[in-house]
Order: C-alpha cells, then structure tokens, then sequence
C-alpha cells in the first residue's frame, strides 16, 4: 500500500463503500492518478447531505454494473447529479442458485464467482473498460448493489491492467470488509431478505481475488490478453493508461 496523497475513502450519508482507486504504484514507476476512477456501493441512496461532496468530485460518468431487475427495485443514482449514467450489466449466474460454501473454502467460492463474471459478463467488463479508458469520461464511478465483487472485478482488471501489483489489488479488494458493516445494517433495513443467511456473499478476502487473478492468467496467459480477447485494442489500453497513470 502507498501512502495517501488524499483520502481513499469517501464519506457519504447514503453509500458506505465509496473510495478511490489512485495512488498505487504501475507500470515503470508510475502511479495510479487520484480522482479520476472511484468505486462504490449502489448511489440510489445519495442524499441532499451527500450532493456537495458528490458534486466536489467532478464525476462525469456512473457506471451501474447492476442488473435492470436491482435498478428497478433500487434506484438508480438521481439525474439531479447530472452525470452520464451507463447501466452495463455484468451477466452473471444468480448467486442464490449456487451450493452455499463451507466457511473455509468461501475465498474459493468467491474466486470462482469473480472467474463467472469475467467470463460471461464479458459484454460489461469490455464496455466498462472501454469507458474507464476514456479521459473524456473521467472521472468516473463504477459501482454495483455492494461496490464488492462486480465492482471489485472491473478495478482489479483496471489495476492490474495499469501495472498495479496483485498485492496491492487484493489489499484494495479486501477494504471493503470494514464497509460492509454499515452496508448489511442498510440493506437490512430495506431488504432483509437480501443479506439473511447470505454471510458468505459477503466477505471480501484479499485470497479470493488472489485467486480470481490466477485462474484468469492460467486460462488466458495474462490480464492484458484477456482484454485483448474480450475486444479492448492497443489503442485502447494506450489511453487507459495515457490517463490513469502519472507522468
């Protein structure tokens, strides 16, 4: 982890896993530019209290990784903010029709979650980081129900795609555990059903994306052949890293 040239984690009324990705060491020495990409849990809950903080960070565009069905029963972040919203699902299988893991092996479960995302939410991901690579977009938000495991998916290709260390992505990954305490009592309060007897959806340990980046390089050679194969150009990752890194 690096030292802090501004705050990682937002403070916000109506969103408790609000944080920015900058200021991690990339490629050829290199850092990862702060306030230009932030992850978070779903914005439906921002409130008047958040918009001036919102508003302070200049955001242009929210990417809701969400399915219709979560932005229908949710919400979705308030045109009052006047960003460029894009809902860019991430297809995935429905978590709920999976065998629950045993607590011991939930990083592995969760592994092979993230795996399930990159592979058949291939659309999303591609779309993601087409507009995460745009410095006309940023900065930009990219965030899911919990801003953990889509959300987490999407900036650890970004990172790692950026030169950022696997240490360091899983360390960025596992922050939000301390957020999800204040998330579940939230979510709890308005869909119980939700979080109940769902613990193991809600971890977040550094091995699981540990071994998500793994399983990835062993099925496509590299984080950056993978981009390649799901339709991200040279021209592409050139800007993606033209703007996120510093000079």
């Amino acid at each position: 982890m690096v030292a802090e040239e501004y705050s990682r984690n937002l403070t916000f009324s109506g969103a408790f896993n609000f944080r920015d990705v900058g200021g991690y060491a990339g490629l050829d020495g290199r850092r990862v530019r702060w306030r230009r990409l932030f992850r978070a849990d779903a914005l439906h809950s921002l409130d008047e209290e958040d918009a001036e903080t919102f508003a302070s960070l200049g955001v242009r565009t929210v990417i809701d990784l969400r399915r219709p069905s979560e932005v229908e029963k949710f919400g979705r972040v308030a045109e009052s903010h006047r960003v460029d919203y894009r809902n860019l699902v991430l297809r995935h299988v429905d978590w709920d029709e999976i065998e629950q893991p045993e607590e011991s092996v939930r990083a592995r479960w969760l592994a092979d979650r993230y795996l399930n995302f990159a592979e058949d939410g291939r659309e999303g991901i591609a779309g993601s980081l087409r507009l995460i690579a745009d410095a006309e977009a940023a900065p930009v938000v990219v965030h899911c129900m919990a801003g953990k495991d889509r959300t987490g998916t999407v900036c650890a290709l970004t990172l790692s795609l950026l030169g950022v260390s696997d240490e360091d992505i899983a360390a960025d990954y596992a922050l939000t555990t301390e957020a999800m305490r204040r998330l579940t009592a939230s979510i709890l309060r308005v869909s119980p059903e939700s979080v109940q007897g769902k613990d193991h959806m809600f971890d977040s340990p550094a091995e699981a994306m540990h071994l998500f980046l793994d399983d990835l390089r062993e099925l496509h050679g590299s984080v950056e052949s993978y981009a390649k194969e799901i339709g991200l150009t040279d021209d592409e990752l050139a800007a993606l890293r033209s703007h996120l890194l510093t000079r």
